[in-house]
């Protein structure tokens, strides 16, 4: 089984045995230092007591002075000569002579004003201190070893660690139950907002009209808190695919639109093609008959070749075919294209405003270019009465068309750009209405923008290029 199976996966699970962990290592550690300090106490009392019961001469005459000592308090004198010691007993005035062995392992106690922990056989764990001193009797020098024993220490440790190990299980035990309530309740905002990502999660996002109408509560999105800036994300992330979600429903509804329009304007040239064919053939000797069917197969094949030949540029621009870059005289562009204007439209008033000090020149394709200046001609000649006022101008960046026609229906005006949009009987039909869409995809595929204002009396298209 790898380890990693065993690792818990919940966050509630992890958080808690992190806490747990911690309050476990925190306990061991005060315990720790807690027994380590008590040790020492405890043992610099002891060291105190042992330096109390060394006296300051031999033993004399009925041995050594063994009054006001507590039980198996140990006292022993070592030499050259003599080697004898004694160890109290639990009742008043009885003592046990040391034996060869306890002498010889006192014997080797050093004699540094330090006081040492020895093991001595049958009598356990003894804190001793070694001190020179002169036995009375024959003024030989000697080492007088004084000890108490370590079992009231070690006891008193044993007792403080059992209760130290003990309160430390309580304490995790407290800490794991306290932890679980305490995270599960920090972590409930979470879940809010987990089960508000899981209902948008079971919508059907596939096809069709989407509203993702849930949001996490207001409540849930402080970002002071770590749960509000996750909520807050959500949020966003919810409001950005409900967006484009309504985007791809925009343009899979204008896909289909599209695709129903070209396909309704393709018929028209080509039901009157085969209906003049159909009148060729039913009449073959009739030159007159062929000759006015031929005209109309040609001129209903060449709107339909014109036709086919925007939508294919549209689709070259959609699908983001570069264009040509060079430094175009707009000036002269516009001079051109108002010229034959003039010509073709006589009936009109046409203007044009030029900058006064340079020409105005931008950076693009000029073809296309012509054909943005030539369609928003056409579409404002077309579509406004004979007498019409059509002003031109040009600036730095862009130019400008501006007529005091009828203007663009109210309900028109967001959509004038779309295509296949035709004005209504305030703006005569005509063409197949690509003729601004073929503006605003030509403006932005140079990276520029086109807009649009109208009023009845005023009607302003401004097209910004880049330089």
């Amino acid at each position: 089984m790898r380890i990693s199976r065993l690792r818990p996966t919940s966050l509630t699970a992890r958080l808690v045995i992190t806490a747990v962990m911690l309050v476990a290592v925190v306990t061991v550690a005060i315990g720790a230092l807690t027994t380590l300090a008590m040790r020492a106490s405890l043992m610099d009392r002891l060291d105190a007591d042992v330096r109390e019961l060394a006296p300051s001469g031999g033993p004399g005459p009925s041995g050594f002075d063994m009054r006001n000592r507590g039980p198996d308090t140990l006292s022993a004198v070592v030499s050259d000569t003599v080697s004898q010691g004694e160890v109290l007993g639990d009742e008043p005035g009885e003592s046990e002579s040391l034996d060869e062995e306890v002498l010889a392992e006192l014997g080797e106690v050093p004699v540094d004003g330090e006081t040492h922990t020895v093991d001595l056989p049958g009598l356990g764990s003894y804190r001793v201190l070694g001190t020179d001193v002169t036995l009375r009797a024959s003024g030989e020098p000697a080492t007088l070893v004084t000890g108490m024993p370590t079992a009231a220490v070690d006891q008193t440790l044993r007792n403080l660690i059992g209760w130290e190990i003990a309160l430390t299980v309580l304490g995790v035990a407290v800490a794991g139950g306290a932890g679980v309530i305490v995270v599960r309740r920090q972590l409930a905002p979470l879940r809010e907002v987990a089960r508000t990502a899981h209902a948008v999660a079971e919508l059907p996002l596939d096809s069709g009209e989407i509203g993702v109408t849930e949001r996490v509560p207001d409540h849930l999105t402080d970002p002071a808190s770590e749960v509000g800036q996750v909520g807050a994300a959500l949020n966003g992330l919810l409001a950005h695919v409900e967006s484009s979600l309504a985007a791809r429903h925009r343009s899979e509804q204008q896909v289909r639109q599209f695709v129903a329009d070209a396909s309704h304007e393709l018929r028209t040239p080509l039901t009157v093609i085969r209906g003049y064919t159909e009148l060729a053939a039913k009449r073959p000797g009739d030159s007159a008959a062929a000759t006015a069917a031929l005209g109309k197969v040609e001129e209903e094949s060449q709107r339909m070749t014109a036709l086919v030949e925007d939508l294919l540029l549209l689709a070259r621009l959609d699908s983001g075919r570069p264009l040509e870059r060079h430094q175009v005289d707009l000036t002269r562009l516009l001079v051109e294209a108002v010229s034959d204007a003039r010509v073709i439209a006589p009936e009109h008033r046409w203007r044009l405003v030029l900058p006064d000090r340079e020409p105005a020149a931008v950076t693009g394709d000029e073809s296309r270019l012509h054909q943005v200046v030539s369609n928003l001609l056409t579409n404002a000649r077309t579509h406004t009465p004979a007498g019409t006022t059509i002003t031109v101008t040009a600036y730095a960046g862009g130019f400008s068309v501006h007529d005091d026609g009828p203007g663009f229906p109210p309900e028109l005006v967001a959509h004038a750009f779309e295509r296949f949009t035709r004005a209504d009987t305030a703006r005569q039909r005509g063409g197949a209405g690509l003729g601004l869409s073929l503006v605003q995809a030509i403006v932005e595929a140079h990276g520029g923008g086109v807009t649009l204002e109208s009023r009845p009396g005023d009607t302003t298209i401004r097209v910004r290029l880049p330089q």
